[in-house]
């Protein structure tokens, strides 16, 4: 990695789209989120320390931690920088000047095609591998630890949360509503390892997947989406979360129309990057958690 974790984060957007988003969902997990865009000011939330002398020796020792590629951070987050760059690059540029006022959706439908379902269920399931290797990465464990990651879904707090969050709302409602896990769980039990490779998310982070081949890696990527779902459907159970609830909160700064929803899966996976942004954030809080221990 070319920038330091303090870069990496003190870089971090205070307000873009991806931002607009997140923000959006706050309804689901009010408070839950907030956006640190400042790696002293994130030591200061994490440890409580208020001395500047612990502060600065905290973060030495996360950068120190970080910058250790024999640990899995760098490795976490070329996961998550890379899951979001098979779809996002397309339209950032000419969105950017849109930020701070609402962006009329309708305006961009010449820029965009519907998203495929089946690779809209792909990506969602990429995306949530992704997430347990990463958690893996981080963490010290085997990459294919599905129980460990699945225990530690009850325990997700702040960044880590929002992910989640966001994974289900915009990967998963949005384009599928309600059935989402059904369409998804459809999607993988009949794909072929040929349309696997040819898609460019699997494609962007294949070699971390754990599996010795493509089929391999199919098999995980099923086995770890069928020992979630039931996290996922009791989180959209107990949070009261509808395709209409998601559109309805992303609507105050999106403009669109109910039969576009297709589009709007698009327009989202081209103007964020949910997973890189939320996904520092949380690599940035484990080092500083566990710099804290060691200092």
């Amino acid at each position: 990695m070319s920038k330091s974790i303090f870069e990496l984060v003190d870089n971090l957007p205070k307000n873009n789209v991806t931002t607009m988003v997140l923000n959006s969902l706050d309804f689901a997990i009010p408070g839950k989120w907030q956006n640190t865009t400042n790696f002293e000011q994130m030591i200061r939330e994490v440890t409580g320390e208020s001395d500047e002398e612990m502060i600065q020796k905290i973060g030495d020792r996360a950068v120190w931690l970080f910058n250790d590629k024999t640990q899995g951070y760098q490795n976490a987050l070329w996961l998550y920088q890379n899951v979001d760059k098979s779809d996002y690059a397309l339209g950032a540029a000419a969105l950017a000047n849109k930020v701070g006022s609402k962006i009329g959706f309708l305006n961009f439908l010449n820029r965009l095609t519907p998203n495929n379902e089946k690779a809209q269920a792909i990506d969602l399931a990429i995306k949530l591998v992704v997430e347990l290797v990463a958690f893996c990465q981080i963490n010290g464990l085997p990459g294919d630890s599905i129980g460990d990651f699945v225990a530690a879904l009850r325990e997700y707090q702040s960044d880590a949360l929002m992910r989640m969050t966001a994974l289900i709302c915009i990967d998963g409602l949005v384009p599928f509503g309600a059935d989402f896990i059904m369409k998804v769980e459809s999607t993988l039990n009949n794909l072929s390892t040929q349309e696997l490779n040819n898609n460019a998310g699997f494609s962007s982070v294949s070699k971390l997947i754990p599996g010795n081949n493509s089929e391999g890696k199919l098999q995980f990527i099923s086995n770890s989406f069928e020992a979630v779902k039931s996290w996922m459907i009791g989180f959209v159970s107990s949070h009261n979360l509808t395709q209409n609830e998601v559109m309805k909160n992303l609507s105050n700064f999106v403009e669109f129309s109910e039969d576009k929803l297709d589009y709007v899966a698009a327009f989202l996976d081209m103007s964020t990057n949910y997973f890189e942004h939320t996904g520092t954030q949380s690599i940035a809080r484990s080092l500083i958690s566990r710099a804290m221990m060691e200092v």
